[in-house]
């Protein structure tokens, strides 16, 4: 009996596509906290929507609670999501930074300097 081995290379399978939404030009899956803003956003709108239809049995009033929560989570979560991005990415770029300077420095009389001058502080 002969035992048969299916290679990677003969097989010919597609990539996944890449699904993406394009807004004015700009692809949403990369902005920062889009993502988990609307999702918040869409998921607490919903339940709202339909917690205060339960209760006042007005469809258009249940409608713009629902539509007003949608938009109060989304800009309550994004804005503070953007600026711990933000803060971040700034910290980043620092750190990156201050790790050239080191790298630069390092083995050299500017070093030792450096390094007094911290000791003295």
């Amino acid at each position: 009996m002969t035992e048969s081995r299916v290679l990677t290379e003969d097989v010919d399978i597609d990539p996944p596509s890449e699904r993406s939404v394009v807004i004015f030009g700009r692809d949403v899956s990369t902005i920062p906290c889009f993502r988990n803003s609307y999702l918040y956003g869409i998921s607490i709108g919903i339940g709202v929507g339909f917690l205060a239809f339960l209760k006042t049995s007005r469809p258009q009033l249940s409608t713009h609670i629902g539509f007003g929560t949608f938009m109060a989570t989304t800009l309550g979560y994004w804005f503070p999501c953007r600026y711990t991005w933000s803060k971040q990415k700034f910290d980043a770029a620092q750190l990156q930074q201050a790790l050239q300077q080191q790298a630069l420095y390092e083995g050299t009389e500017k070093e030792r300097e450096l390094a007094m001058k911290t000791e003295q502080a």
